[in-house]
């Protein structure tokens, strides 16, 4: 059976795409560092690949706003490339700037588009990094997840607060911020960008689409956690989980 091919896209100032590249790979995949030039000009094409991955960064400087530029290109350079993809059966992961990507360019939409919803800047007013509690809503549809109850990740990001015009369908919530317990509801930091319902990832409602503002990608060894050295934190970090439901199952099809 040949491996999971999945593509990373780089834009200027993308800068978790080795992490996320080296994640993948721990996970069992082939993964490709693809400039969207490389797209655009033909030298590469997703049809090739299983998985399209969105990592973290600062796409374009955010100069307009967070990931707004790189959506503009997913939606008026790549064309009807990404519905195509998703169409065949294709997973789409979007982290932390590549959430926002996904938002602004109409790729993760809620309830068929019809709940309009953006991400903000943090009610903070600042930028946050720090390690968070997740809880996975194991009432989502989302392939990412499955089999995930609770998790540890780090977040580093200002405009990641979720804000809709609507209520957020609960199939679509894929994980929320908690506090160390498992609750919700424990406000910041424990959020920490004050997003509603205490939303830290979303599904699309096939559940092959899915953006978090966490960073798997950060937490693939268990000595990348901070406490390593004083809790059981054992070989392999919370984040390699979602790489690895996702390989799963692109080695299902």
């Amino acid at each position: 059976m040949s491996k999971v091919r999945v593509l990373v896209l780089r834009a200027p100032g993308t800068n978790c795409d080795v992490e996320t590249v080296f994640a993948f790979e721990q996970a069992g995949a082939v993964a490709t560092r693809v400039h969207i030039n490389q797209l655009v000009h033909g030298h590469e094409r997703l049809s090739d690949y299983q998985i399209l991955v969105v990592p973290g960064g600062f796409t374009y400087g955010d100069d307009i706003s967070a990931g707004r530029v790189l959506a503009n290109e997913f939606r008026m350079v790549l064309g009807e490339d990404v519905p195509r993809f998703i169409e065949g059966g294709g997973l789409i992961l979007g982290i932390c700037n590549g959430f926002q990507v996904l938002v602004k360019a109409g790729i993760l939409a809620v309830n068929g588009g019809s709940i309009p919803l953006t991400l903000t800047d943090n009610d903070s007013g600042r930028f946050e990094c720090r390690w968070v509690h997740l809880a996975a809503n194991s009432t989502s549809p989302c392939v990412f997840t499955k089999g995930i109850d609770r998790m540890s990740l780090p977040v580093a990001h200002a405009e990641g607060k979720v804000v809709a015009d609507g209520t957020v369908p609960e199939v679509n919530i894929a994980l929320r911020y908690t506090d160390e317990q498992g609750n919700c509801g424990a406000g910041y930091p424990h959020n920490p960008n004050g997003s509603v319902e205490d939303i830290a990832g979303m599904c699309d409602d096939t559940g092959r689409v899915f953006a978090l503002m966490p960073h798997p990608e950060r937490f693939i060894r268990g000595t990348q956690h901070p406490l390593w050295t004083r809790r059981s934190i054992g070989e392999r970090g919370d984040g390699l989980r979602i790489f690895q439901n996702a390989v799963r199952w692109a080695e299902s099809l």
